[in-house]
């Protein structure tokens, strides 16, 4: 379960950045989303070996 807060908390962290991309245009804000959802995916591919990983295992 603490990967899946991490997922979460990354998530929330975006929100603001969000927000000033799309509704401001802040590009700025656009890289730092492009950002987070790189880290994002790594954390979600981390997990889903993690997963496989356990699954094999018994």
């Amino acid at each position: 379960m603490k990967r899946f807060n991490e997922i979460k908390d990354l998530v929330m962290s975006l929100e603001a950045d969000f927000e000033k991309f799309y509704e401001k245009g802040n590009n700025a804000a656009g890289t730092r989303v492009r950002k987070g959802m790189q880290e994002l995916k790594n954390l979600a591919q981390d997990i889903r070996v993690e997963v496989q990983d356990k699954k094999n295992q018994g």
